[in-house]
């Protein structure tokens, strides 16, 4: 199906027409109980895929009983991302599924090609073979073989679920009961492993595999032989991705680890809950790169509204036009030329520090953040905007710049009825800090920096326990900004709060936020 084809229909003894309509014309992959062919429907005039089954293997009741149960369970489920059944039937006693052909290649090919893939086009695939196991399963039917060799990238790169060989109904018992492990050990969940009752956790689960082994380039577990990695999928977590692809956000760290629990309890309730899941870790993925590149744009495009709004545009809608491209040239000459302009007129306005540029200060030292010493602060948030993306916040005391922590999408431009949002860093135990630097994504965003001593973090700001130590105007790429007051008492948390959103922007992005101490003479 997305596979060279390797040998014509006649050089195995297969008649060449099956049925007197579907003319086989190439050998395109093969299993232990069926071969697969490109072939050409005479009738309809078109190129199609046919799974027909061995003869050898026809004879045996429960294989031909396995083979039409993928019929009639395919023949259920019609989705953009399933890879549709078209007709059964069968020839001299051998049964053949048809298929729509996709041309293209396997997802597994893909990872080996490419080693591994942009981490906003894994996730993008991840979705769309998401959506085909639910739509799989609201028919009942579990996949129980999710693989990357079993997923289709066809010639518009969309994904396609195919090969629901040893697919089951949840109603039905029989062929692949309790004790019967089916499935690559590669991909297969614990559950399926050790022989017990599976359900669609365990698509999920191996979902989660296939995931890790896109940003990865390669599965998580080896062994001696398939026993060997079916025990490490029961026994082992799957390795930090962190640690193997850096730069990966916490979120989709986290989602990995859930996807691959080993109690199914732990995993996402649903492969309608496991979308939203990767549709929130697309939507940071984007934000934090700027870049979506291939099937990850059409992806963004289909995210709920609520998603897509905390996306820059710049990430919704791919790579622009030639045309776009010198026009944003252009308005780039013309908007340096108007900040020079501006910046020779003003250059003492805002806070007092070039943008980009730290400004150099003897005798100061970086303080040392652990790695848990940030946290997201939103004291006045209601309703859906309330966490402010709590688990991008290590993102900003992790010494990478290429990592963010971003505040919600706000489609109105403003942050009111609240008076503002933040980020703190914790200094535990305390710090006689006496400057702090703030790298942003986002510029032109304003606030202030406030200090809190040692104990609970206070509940509201201003006041509260909060004492404010500076004033943050028109921020620019890097600010590094003298503290009123806090050098000559120690305090633990530190606050950027943002109150104002730049214009005609949605949301603000921090990179880095580093404090200074005075080193002693």
């Amino acid at each position: 199906m997305a596979v060279d084809p390797t040998q014509s229909a006649t050089d195995t003894g297969e008649p060449t027409v099956l049925a007197g309509r579907y003319r086989l014309d190439a050998q395109v992959g093969s299993g232990g109980m069926s071969t697969v062919w490109r072939a050409f429907d005479e009738v309809l005039e078109r190129t199609v895929a046919i799974k027909s089954m061995l003869r050898s293997v026809a004879g045996d009741s429960q294989q031909l009983e396995r083979f039409r149960r993928e019929a009639r369970a395919v023949a259920q489920l019609n989705h953009p991302h399933i890879v549709q059944v078209i007709d059964v039937g069968e020839d001299r006693k051998a049964p053949f599924i048809v298929f729509e052909y996709v041309a293209g290649e396997t997802l597994k090919a893909r990872i080996r090609r490419l080693s591994r893939l942009e981490v906003t086009e894994a996730l993008a695939y991840a979705i769309e073979i998401a959506r085909a196991l639910e739509a799989a399963h609201d028919k009942g039917i579990v996949h129980r073989d999710v693989k990357p060799q079993n997923v289709l990238i066809d010639e518009d790169g969309r994904a396609k679920v195919t090969d629901f060989g040893i697919a089951r109904t949840l109603e039905e018992d029989g062929l692949t009961a309790d004790g019967r492990v089916l499935g690559t050990t590669d991909y297969v969940s614990p559950e399926q492993a050790l022989g017990k009752r599976v359900g669609p956790q365990s698509d999920l689960y191996s979902l989660g595999i296939v995931l890790y082994e896109m940003l990865v380039g390669d599965v998580p577990f080896k062994g001696e032989n398939q026993v060997a990695v079916a025990m490490r999928h029961v026994r082992e977590e799957i390795p930090d991705v962190r640690l193997l692809r850096p730069g990966v956000s916490v979120a989709l760290a986290q989602l990995l680890d859930r996807l691959t629990a080993k109690d199914p309890a732990k995993r996402p309730a649903s492969a309608a809950a496991a979308i939203a899941d990767l549709e929130d870790v697309l939507a940071i993925e984007s934000s934090r790169s700027g870049v979506a590149p291939g099937e990850a744009t059409e992806v963004l495009k289909s995210l709920p509204k609520k998603t897509r709004n905390r996306i820059p545009l710049r990430s919704r809608f791919g790579k622009p036009s030639a045309g776009l491209i010198a026009l944003f040239a252009l308005l780039g000459v013309i908007a340096i030329v108007v900040v020079t302009a501006l910046t020779i007129n003003n250059a003492e306005r805002g806070t007092g520090v070039k943008r980009g540029v730290t400004a150099p200060v003897k005798n100061e030292k970086e303080v040392s953040i652990g790695q848990t010493g940030a946290e997201a602060y939103d004291p006045f948030g209601t309703g859906d905007v309330t966490d402010e993306h709590a688990e991008e916040a290590p993102n900003i005391v992790d010494g990478n710049p290429e990592t963010t922590w971003s505040t919600e999408g706000y489609r109105a431009q403003t942050l009111a009825p609240k008076p503002g949002v933040g980020i703190i860093v914790d200094a535990k135990p305390g710090v006689k800090a006496a400057s702090i630097e703030i790298q942003s994504e986002t510029t032109g965003w304003s606030g202030a920096i406030f200090a809190a001593p040692n104990g609970s973090v206070p509940s509201k700001v201003p006041g509260n326990g909060w004492v404010k130590a500076a004033t943050v105007t028109n921020a620019g790429r890097t600010v590094k900004i003298p503290l009123d007051g806090t050098a000559s008492k120690a305090y633990r948390y530190f606050l950027v709060w943002i109150t104002a959103l730049p214009p005609e922007q949605e949301s603000v992005a921090l990179r880095e936020v580093v404090l200074y101490r005075l080193e002693a003479s």
